[in-house]
């Protein structure tokens, strides 16, 4: 099983960038998938999941209203629509697919700064 993700760089505050997670080796669309991230000296938080159909989707307070998380069945990639970033959104972003196993992706840098 390989998870990659791809997307992350530097952006301005008020800036969009869309982090994209190409999967092989496992049946996509029977995963749950879900996106993290991990600041600097903190623990990893869960930014939002979306089932393994599509049709439900779950988000962090923060990032609620900013940013979207959506899947592409077909193609086995799970994307986040990351709008109107702030400085605080800097972090390692990781996705995760689960369904009984877990794995994880090595992440994408995504840094919000002027």
């Amino acid at each position: 099983v390989q998870l990659v993700e791809s997307g992350g760089g530097l952006v301005q505050p008020g800036g969009s960038l869309r982090l994209s997670c190409a999967a092989s080796g496992l049946t996509f669309s029977r995963y749950v998938m879900t996106w993290y991230r991990q600041a600097p000296g903190k623990e990893r938080e869960l930014v939002a999941v979306i089932s393994s159909g599509g049709g439900g989707t779950n988000y962090a307070g923060p990032v609620k209203g900013r940013f979207t998380i959506s899947r592409d069945n077909r193609k086995n990639i799970l994307y986040l629509q990351m709008n109107n970033l702030k400085p605080e959104d800097t972090a390692e972003y990781y996705c995760n697919a689960r369904n009984g196993m877990d794995y994880w992706g090595q992440g994408t840098q995504v840094t919000v700064s002027s």
